[in-house]
């Protein structure tokens, strides 16, 4: 594979992949920092990466947020660059034999849960909770539980008044 650079991130390996976008693991080549980078093919029947942007944006410095650091559009992409996380609990599950200490699950619990209430109460259903999308952290987070990918998040409610948005 060639070398692609994408706004000052090179794109090292893939290391996931979803219904409609590639991970790959990059780095921001002035920092030398490691990334998560996403890409979605322009061409995509329904594109999701500009609206999860959106989101992570409005999600910005929760505690289990990761950070988007850029998002646009190169060449037949759109291209959204985040922290880079660990693995996710399916594979830490899986990886375990499927036993968690008592202690460990209930760490986990808490921070899963108050990261679905910081979505919520910023008005929005995250709509695909599962442990593929709870990662733990990188490097000096490796202990801190993330959720991700919000393609198919929806605001329930108007942020003004919380009055509940009629369900479509």
């Amino acid at each position: 594979m060639e070398t692609r650079v994408v706004n000052g991130y090179r794109l090292d390996r893939k290391i996931g992949s979803g219904s409609f976008s590639e991970i790959y693991h990059g780095t921001n080549i002035r920092t030398n920092e490691k990334v998560a980078i996403k890409l979605e093919n322009v061409e995509t029947k329904h594109p999701q990466l500009l609206y999860e942007s959106k989101l992570y944006r409005v999600l910005q410095g929760g505690t289990g947020i990761p950070n988007a650091r850029w998002f646009g559009v190169e060449g037949d992409y759109n291209v959204l660059v985040m922290d880079l996380l660990g693995p996710n609990l399916e594979f830490l599950l899986n990886f375990c034999s499927r036993k968690l200490s008592l202690k460990t699950v209930l760490m986990l619990a808490d921070q899963m849960i108050n990261c679905v209430e910081f979505i919520h109460c910023k008005s929005f259903l995250h709509r695909d909770i599962k442990p593929d999308n709870f990662l733990m952290g990188f490097g000096k987070r490796v202990k801190q539980a993330y959720i991700i990918d919000f393609g198919l998040a929806k605001r329930y409610r108007n942020t003004s008044s919380h009055q509940h948005i009629p369900y479509r």
